[in-house]
């Protein structure tokens, strides 16, 4: 979860923007929740756009419109009914906290080939590990430029990519910094969580094109 904090706020034709004090990970339809702004902007709202212009209203075909020669970083626009309000300075906050549910347990015991009793500590790290490498694959497919849903998987390469990585946080209970947990003498082979080929069924890092 983030919370970023709100500098200004203004709404036209019945959509609100806001500009945040710090550059954010939130992405287009993404769930934001807003407080202490006022009445008019707080509230929870899927994001519409990440205007990086002034906003000016909606044309004829309903299609946003910007002035571009008012550059304006950080800002977020969803839509509000309500009058129009001229851009102001304002305080309150923009808080973000997706979850991530490509995968389950179950997918993951699946993939593991093992039954885990619930309750068990075995099943609360499986939980913790799901959890975990839910949002950081969701995570690192954002910051590579995709815009996945939080609950349907993009693919199955990404489905896979996601229990691949859940198990081998799983399996990684007990291990010493680069090694897997081991009664063998002989040592074992590093610990690597986030393969080649996981990052190849995620499609991350994508090379940016200019």
């Amino acid at each position: 979860m983030a919370t970023y904090t709100v500098t200004n706020k203004y709404l036209i034709d019945d959509f609100a923007v806001l500009q945040l004090l710090t550059p954010s990970e939130i992405a287009v339809g993404q769930s934001i929740t807003v407080a202490g702004v006022d009445a008019t902007f707080n509230g929870t709202y899927t994001v519409r756009a990440l205007p990086q212009y002034l906003y000016i209203g909606v044309d004829t075909e309903g299609d946003l419109l910007y002035d571009y020669q008012i550059p304006i970083a950080d800002q977020v626009l969803y839509a509000k009914v309500a009058d129009d309000v001229e851009r102001t300075a304002a305080t309150g906050t923009v808080t973000y906290a997706p979850v991530c549910t490509w995968v389950t347990a179950a997918d993951v015991m699946t993939y593991l080939g093992i039954t885990i009793a619930n309750p068990s500590d075995d099943y609360t790290l499986l939980t913790q590990s799901v959890s975990a490498g839910n949002q950081f694959c969701y995570r690192r497919r954002q910051e590579s430029g995709y815009i996945d849903s939080l609950t349907t998987s993009p693919g199955g390469d990404a489905t896979l990519g996601t229990l691949m990585y859940c198990a081998a946080l799983w399996r990684s209970r007990g291990s010493i910094e680069n090694t897997y947990a081991t009664f063998d003498g002989m040592g074992t082979a590093t610990q690597q969580s986030l393969t080649p080929i996981v990052k190849q069924l995620l499609g991350i890092p994508r090379p940016a094109v200019a």
